[in-house]
């Protein structure tokens, strides 16, 4: 079945798949995204790839180096980003069971809190409203930074039997602050970011195009590396991850505004030539259940898969990358989609708009893809 289809990989700023623009999977160079939120640039890589762009490497020769040779890694999404102060002061909400605290010492990128900026109100009515203003201002909460998958309608009837039995390998084995209902109307399974990136490194890191593009490991440039430790976060990433699970972790670390990050999410668990989800103990045919575009034709013309990167207490999305599954058929020779691949493009837009994650006014600006949707890349920015 998996000999059906092709792969192509998009990205934008938020869920109207018709503002993405295609990622040249496997190149070292990076696709860039803005808007009035995040700068952010991005490399996916994917071991055995045979997707668009036409011609695109199979490999990369991050898969090469280590950890990722040792460990066998089948795909990687590194992501530099820098967020930005919002144009308004918006109130983050604390986190379920916990409450922000308000700490005399840097930041996860070395600033202090012990001046409030001057977008903090004067007066708050308690000390945690204070800390909340502070960390609405000063930039994301370690709580509030989130990433993961989600889907626009339900899914539990496409679950396969011992459904259950494998996110309870990937809570326990992989990522334990993962979050979410797959059983719920519309699905989701999000993380905080503090844990659930393989690697986090505090500042600009490096693009080498010999190692495959955006490369770093867990650390950071010196100014990240002090602040990192004035908050206590380990310096490995298998220990940060730990430390971070703590409710007092993500208080403390603050993904500030107007400062760089780059993170990296990569693993061997899902392999992209047949399509297959393996875990310790436990395979997958993700073709066999893969959630589908075509739940309103009598085919399916293809199917997607979508990572975000967004804000749990504003519910804002800073960034998207969407696998999307199409048929051979439905593909022209020069990479560019079909009639049906693009109704079945829309059709996807459309269940982003009844899910309320794209607003009815942007509806009538558009049924297709974008320009840039052929075997050429152009690196553009998407406003």
């Amino acid at each position: 079945m998996a000999g059906k289809y092709v792969i192509r990989v998009t990205a934008g700023s938020d869920y109207d798949n018709d503002n993405h623009v295609l990622v040249p999977v496997n190149s070292p160079e990076t696709v860039k995204i803005s808007n009035d939120l995040v700068d952010a640039e991005i490399n996916v890589r994917v071991q055995n790839y045979n997707g668009l762009p036409r011609n695109s490497p199979t490999t990369s020769p991050y898969f090469s180096l280590e950890p990722h040779a040792a460990n066998d890694d089948q795909y990687s999404l590194a992501i530099r980003f820098t967020p930005k102060r919002p144009r308004k002061s918006r109130r983050q909400s604390p986190s379920a069971g916990s409450k922000p605290s308000s700490h005399d010492g840097p930041t996860a990128n070395g600033s202090s809190n012990d001046t409030a900026p001057q977008d903090v109100p004067e007066e708050s009515s308690t000390a945690d409203e204070k800390a909340e203003s502070l960390s609405a201002v000063n930039g994301i909460s370690g709580h509030d930074l989130q990433f993961g998958n989600d889907f626009d309608h339900p899914i539990r009837d496409r679950l396969p039997p011992g459904f259950s039995y494998a996110m309870n390998i990937v809570k326990w084995w992989i990522d334990p602050g993962l979050d979410g209902d797959p059983y719920d109307d519309m699905p989701y399974l999000y993380g905080p970011a503090l844990s659930s990136f393989n690697s986090i490194h505090v500042g600009a890191g490096e693009h080498v195009p010999e190692k495959g593009g955006l490369y770093f490991g867990e650390g950071g440039d010196e100014a990240g590396m002090e602040a990192r430790r004035a908050i206590g976060a380990p310096d490995s990433a298998k220990d940060r991850k730990k430390w971070a699970l703590a409710n007092d972790s993500k208080d403390k670390w603050v993904f500030e505004y107007e400062k760089t990050y780059c993170v990296d999410f990569f693993n061997p668990y899902i392999d992209f030539k047949d399509f297959s989800l393996r875990l310790p103990g436990f395979t997958l045919p993700i073709m066999k259940y893969w959630d589908g575009q075509g739940l309103r034709t009598h085919k399916k013309r293809s199917h997607t898969l979508r990572y975000v990167l967004r804000n749990r207490a504003t519910e804002e999305t800073y960034l998207i990358i969407l696998f999307s599954l199409y048929l051979k058929e439905d593909i022209n020779e020069d990479g560019s989609l079909k009639p049906a691949a693009l109704e079945a493009t829309h059709e996807d837009k459309m269940l982003a708009v009844e899910a309320g994650k794209i607003d009815d006014a942007d509806v009538e600006k558009g049924k297709g893809v974008p320009e840039n949707s052929k075997d050429e890349y152009v690196d553009s920015d998407v406003d």
